[in-house]
């Protein structure tokens, strides 16, 4: 079989995308493809170099070593490309961003955001921020950071790019929903949803009482594994080992909180903040957040 030496660099950089999101789905909102076009274009590289980039295993992809030997090459390539785009249409974006996002945000959605931004736009200077949602809503209202994707505390506000689901969690071995009082961990949800949280345990009747407050993810799994309380965390963070609690555990059905993306007024007409905005954007936006969410059983409500 003869194989064309030609490798398109649409092709290059939706390898990119898969290999930095972890998945064909992720990749195709980063692309702004669909998942049938990102698995035709991965077909025709490998095509093109005669062997497999990917082990295709269940709910995981794996590079081969011939994956491993084309990323570096891909993402050198893909480098001086946009640098040549750059430099023909008025010279490279440069300049400082912060950008801010509590760490599971962070973790799953934009490390995989961050790593394409960087292969494209290398002299960006980012600089991370993780806060809880609250204090990154107030860094950026004061202009101390510039950009946030974070948990919409108000109606209208930020660019609506996708919802996420908030669970109960807990251990099987501790129980701890059994207990009452029920002890409740707690980290930097908006004012509205712990609100609405905390409300919808004592529509059920039960008494509670917060045991553990932090700004950080890790302290509320922590309080989860030692048995010390049940929490409520993003579906996102929640590891495959602790378990998701419901109304058979005597919770309340929980809200869905919007994940938006937000910016300082301070940082207008900076063009390293419009390019990590557009791509950042471009990545996580989900063409179907707009539609109304359901769950079985019935509708989640939003906040």
């Amino acid at each position: 079989m003869i194989h064309s030496k030609d490798l398109q660099i649409d092709w290059l950089r939706t390898f990119l995308a898969v290999v930095d999101t972890g998945s064909m789905t992720a990749a195709a909102r980063q692309v702004a493809r669909s998942q049938s076009a990102v698995s035709m274009q991965l077909k025709k590289l490998e095509d093109s170099l005669g062997r497999p980039l990917f082990k295709r295993e269940p709910r995981q992809l794996t590079l081969t070593p011939a994956g491993y030997d084309l990323l570096g090459h891909a993402r050198k390539l893909l480098e001086a490309h946009s640098t040549m785009v750059d430099a023909m249409h008025g010279g490279a974006v440069s300049g400082r961003v912060t950008l801010g996002a509590p760490d599971d945000y962070a973790l799953t959605y934009l490390m995989p955001a961050l790593r394409g931004f960087m292969t494209r736009f290398g002299e960006v200077e980012v600089t991370l921020v993780c806060e809880d949602s609250a204090s990154l809503w107030t860094k950026v209202d004061r202009g101390q950071i510039d950009l946030a994707l974070v948990t919409r505390d108000g109606p209208s506000r930020g660019e609506l790019l996708f919802r996420e689901a908030l669970v109960w969690g807990g251990t099987e071995q501790h129980e701890a929903w059994k207990r009452s009082p029920l002890p409740i961990a707690v980290h930097g949800l908006s004012e509205r949803l712990r609100t609405a949280i905390l409300a919808a345990i004592s529509g059920l009747g039960r008494e509670y009482r917060v045991v553990y407050n932090s700004p950080n993810v890790s302290g509320q799994l922590a309080a989860m594994e030692s048995g010390l309380a049940v929490a409520v965390v993003t579906r996102c963070s929640l590891p495959a080992h602790l378990k998701v609690l419901d109304a058979r555990h005597g919770l309340p059905e929980l809200p869905v909180a919007e994940v938006v993306l937000t910016r300082s007024r301070d940082s207008t007409g900076s063009r390293a903040v419009d390019a990590l905005y557009a791509h950042v954007a471009g990545a996580l936006r989900d063409p179907l957040c707009d539609a109304p969410t359901h769950v079985s059983g019935g509708d989640k409500h939003v906040l």
